[in-house]
C-alpha cells in the first residue's frame, strides 16, 4: 500500500513534503490502472483516503495534468513532459532505443531495456514488435524481479546478502503454475544467471510468454538489462540461447562502445 511505503522511510523526516508524495502515488495510478479512474479507485489502487485522492485529483485537473470527465479522471497529455524529462537525460535509453528497434526488425520479436528501482524492473526503452502478446509492455512500465529475465538478471549482478535482503522483504506469488517462488530455488537461480551471464523465463510471467535476458555494465559499474521476449508458440526456449543470445550480446556490445566515444 502507498501509505505504508510514505510512513516507513520518511517518519521523522522534517524535510518530506507528504502531499507531493500523495500526488505522486495518485499520478502512479493511472499506469497500473491503464485507463480512466474515479476517486474510488485511485483510493483503493493508492492505499489513501478518498479525502487524499479527491485533492490530489484536484490539483493535477487545475495544473493541466489530469482532466475530469464525469465521475472519472484521465491524465491529459502534459503529463508526458514528466516522464521524457528522465528519458531525454538518460543517455543509455536514447542510445539504446534505435538499437533495440534494429534487433526488433532483425528477430522479429519485441526487445527491451530495463533497470532495477523500486525491487522492481523498470523499462526504459523498448521496441515493440507487431505480434500480439498477452502481456502490454511499454517504456515505463514496471514488472516483478523474481519472475522476469531481466529482474533475475539485474538480481544476479547483487551481492548475496542484498539478493536475501530481496526476497525477505517480496511476497513471492505465482503468477503462473510455472513461476519458481521458492527461496532456495530463487537464489540458486541468480547464482546461475551469474555464472553464465543471461537469464531465461519460460512463461513464469505469463502464460505462453518466454524471454531471455543479459546484462549491461557500464563504466561507472552500473548494471542494465536487455530482453527479448516472444510467444512460447513461436521459439522454443533452446532457439532463446542459439537465435536471441547471440543478437542480444552484440547489442550490448555496441551500446558500451557508444559509451567509450
Amino acid at each position: 500500500m502507498a501509505s505504508d511505503q510514505e510512513g516507513a522511510p520518511t517518519q521523522g523526516d522534517p524535510e518530506f513534503m507528504m502531499s507531493l508524495a500523495r500526488g505522486l502515488t495518485v499520478l502512479r495510478c493511472f499506469a497500473e490502472h491503464e485507463g480512466p479512474m474515479t476517486i474510488a479507485q485511485a483510493s483503493r489502487s493508492a492505499g489513501l483516503s478518498r479525502a487524499a485522492v479527491r485533492r490530489c485529483l484536484h490539483t493535477l485537473v487545475q495544473l493541466g495534468y489530469a482532466a475530469q470527465s464525469g465521475q472519472a479522471y484521465v491524465l491529459r497529455p502534459k503529463v508526458l513532459s514528466l516522464g521524457y524529462a528522465y528519458l531525454s537525460s538518460s543517455t543509455l535509453s536514447m542510445r539504446a532505443q534505435p538499437l533495440l528497434d534494429q534487433l526488433r526488425d532483425e528477430l522479429g520479436e519485441s526487445c527491451s531495456l530495463g533497470v532495477i528501482e523500486e525491487d522492481e524492473v523498470y523499462y526504459v526503452a523498448r521496441a515493440e514488435s507487431r505480434r500480439i502478446m498477452a502481456i502490454s509492455l511499454r517504456v515505463g512500465s514496471r514488472l516483478p524481479l523474481y519472475a522476469t529475465s531481466m529482474g533475475r538478471v539485474l538480481l544476479a549482478a547483487q551481492p548475496r546478502h542484498d539478493q536475501e535482503a530481496y526476497l525477505d522483504r517480496t511476497e513471492l506469488r505465482p503468477l503462473t503454475p510455472k513461476t519458481t517462488c521458492d527461496r532456495a530455488a530463487l537464489l540458486d537461480i541468480f547464482a546461475q544467471v551469474a555464472e553464465q551471464g543471461f537469464a531465461v523465463v519460460d512463461q513464469e510471467l505469463e502464460p505462453g510468454l518466454r524471454s531471455i535476458a543479459i546484462p549491461v555494465v557500464g563504466r561507472s559499474g552500473s548494471v542494465a538489462a536487455l530482453n527479448v521476449g516472444t510467444q512460447a508458440a513461436r521459439i522454443a526456449t533452446a532457439d532463446l540461447r542459439t537465435r536471441c543470445l547471440p543478437a542480444l550480446r552484440r547489442l550490448a556490445q555496441r551500446l558500451l562502445y557508444l559509451e567509450a566515444l
